[in-house]
Formats: C-alpha cells, structure tokens, sequence
C-alpha cells in the first residue's frame, strides 16, 4: 500500500510540473504551443506566422533545440530542415528553393559550414563545396573528380 501511494505521489509531483503551453499574436492566432517542464521548453513545439502559417516545428530539451526541426516561409513553403543540437545547427542540413526542392545540403557543426555542401538545379547535382570552419578550401563542379579526391562515405 504504501509502495503504491508513494508511485502514485510521485507521479502527481512529474505531472504538476509539467504542463502544454500556448501563445497568442495580437491579433488572436496561434503563435506557439509546446511542452514546458519545470518551466523550460521540453520535447516538441510548433510555431506560427501571425497569419497563421506554420513557421518552425521540432524538439526541444532543458530550453534548448535538440533533435530534427522545420522551417518554413510566411507562405508556407518549407525552408530548411536538419539537426540541432543544444540550439545550434549540427550535422546536414537541407535547403530548398522557392519550389521546395533542394537547392544546396551542408554539413554544419555549430551552426557552421564544417565539411560538404552540395548545390543542386533542377534536382540535378551541380557542383559540390568543402569547408572547414567555415572557409570553403575547394570546389569541384565534376563529380567524377570529387570521386577522385574524396570517399564518398565521408558525405555521411
């Protein structure tokens, strides 16, 4: 009996800080909703344009994004996407063009340019960048000479 108050107990406690929160613009839409625990942002949040377009979506942990996130235009096209990690842009990111397809894709590392980027047209690989620290050292606009300087499970 006392083992089961004592769960029950602390899963009241858990409950009682955390909670859904929601923000409104001026003129009435939603402008973001989200988990909040112990009063930080916590797992996953959406926010809004004032004209009610989505305008970024993902995750956070302990006030800070983590994990995969969105972004999108006032007009609802998507942006860009990729990792986060302790509120910075990590790992590949993909960028999209005003038909929301691919424009470019780059590794980052705190929000950096730090190793590949990929630019495409038309869907179609065009040309392809190396950066590190945010200095492009090379660019090869044949991929059968990237092919000869680098390995391609680098673009991992």
């Amino acid at each position: 009996m006392v083992r089961l108050f004592f769960s029950v107990f602390v899963l009241v406690l858990f409950a009682a800080n955390r909670m859904y929160v929601r923000s409104y613009h001026e003129n009435g839409q939603l402008a973001a909703a989200g988990w909040k625990l112990n009063g930080q942002k916590d797992e996953f949040w959406k926010y809004y344009y004032s004209n009610g377009n989505l305008m970024e979506q993902g995750h956070y942990k302990m006030d800070s994004r983590n994990g995969y996130w969105y972004f999108y235009g006032e007009d609802g096209r998507l942006e860009m996407e990729g990792h986060m990690r302790n509120g910075q842009k990590n790992d590949w990111w993909l960028f999209y063009d005003m038909n929301e397809k691919i424009n470019h894709k780059c590794q980052l590392r705190e929000g950096i340019k730090n190793g590949y980027c990929l630019k495409y047209m038309d869907e179609k690989l065009k040309s392809a960048e190396k950066y590190r620290n945010g200095q492009k050292v090379k660019e090869w606009f044949s991929f059968r000479n990237f092919k000869k300087e680098n390995k391609l499970s680098d673009l991992k």
